[in-house]
């Protein structure tokens, strides 16, 4: 095990980034940090990836209560606990760590004078390109399909944006038992703007067990694949196919010739 200090006292918080699955994944400081805190609060899936420490009290619940979950968080750490909020993935991205912040703006006034830190973690975005080659190595954008929290008016203007700037594009949250419908309309949106032949990827679960990966265009995708363990990445026009030593990949160069 690697020693590694970390600054975590009494009446502080943590938000720690999880990564996508792997504990070969987590950081040295988010692992340290699960370790010395009191208390853990987070989405259940998430809690039983840990093993908690003697006399660790884990606080789970649901995946839609994200300001509920910042706010029981935030009132342990004025209890004087050590808490940690655990995020899949990058805390900082569509996770837990915004969820804070707005908790503390928006409640008691001593929140605000807490001792509040953010370690990150290896993103679902970066374990999926890792795992197809290199699609993120010219310009990207990363857009969240869940209309949960904003309308899918905006999510729609958001992806025509990226494709008319001709971004590679990410996609968080495609779909999910009570949401299967906007990755089939987003993929109807992108059909139409781009090239059929768009390099597309979904990449599920990575790094775990039940790991999946689907190299496909944009003409033969199938929307269906993707779920909420999903990391839809749609290619730019300069993304380019190949196969190394028997694998397919995709990647996206560098450079690009002026429009």
């Amino acid at each position: 095990m690697i020693d590694f200090p970390v600054d975590f006292p009494d009446g502080s918080l943590r938000i720690i980034g999880l990564g996508p699955g792997p504990a070969e994944w987590m950081t040295p400081e988010s692992t340290a940090l699960l370790a010395a805190a009191s208390d853990l609060v987070g989405y259940k899936p998430y809690l039983d990836r840990i093993a908690p420490q003697p006399g660790q009290r884990l606080h789970a619940s649901d995946n839609r209560v994200e300001i509920d979950r910042a706010r029981h968080a935030l009132a342990l750490a004025m209890e004087g606990r050590r808490v940690g909020v655990v995020s899949g993935g990058d805390p900082g991205i569509f996770a837990m760590a915004a969820a804070v912040f707005e908790a503390v703006e928006q409640g008691e006034p001593g929140w605000a004078a807490l001792d509040i830190k953010v370690t990150p973690g290896l993103s679902a975005m970066q374990a999926a390109a890792a795992r197809i080659g290199a699609p993120l190595g010219h310009d990207f954008c990363a857009i969240s399909l869940s209309d949960n929290l904003k309308p899918w008016a905006l999510i729609e203007r958001r992806l025509q944006a990226a494709c008319d700037g001709d971004f590679v594009i990410a996609l968080y949250n495609p779909a999910s038992k009570a949401r299967p419908q906007p990755i089939h309309d987003a993929f109807t949106l992108l059909r139409r703007e781009k090239a059929g032949e768009t390099p597309v990827a979904f990449a599920r679960a990575i790094g775990r067990k039940d790991e999946s990966l689907v190299l496909t265009t944009l003409t033969s995708a199938d929307p269906g694949l993707a779920d909420m363990s999903t990391l839809v990445l749609i290619g730019s026009s300069a993304t380019r196919s190949l196969v190394q030593a028997g694998r397919p990949l995709l990647y996206t160069p560098r450079s690009v010739r002026s429009a």
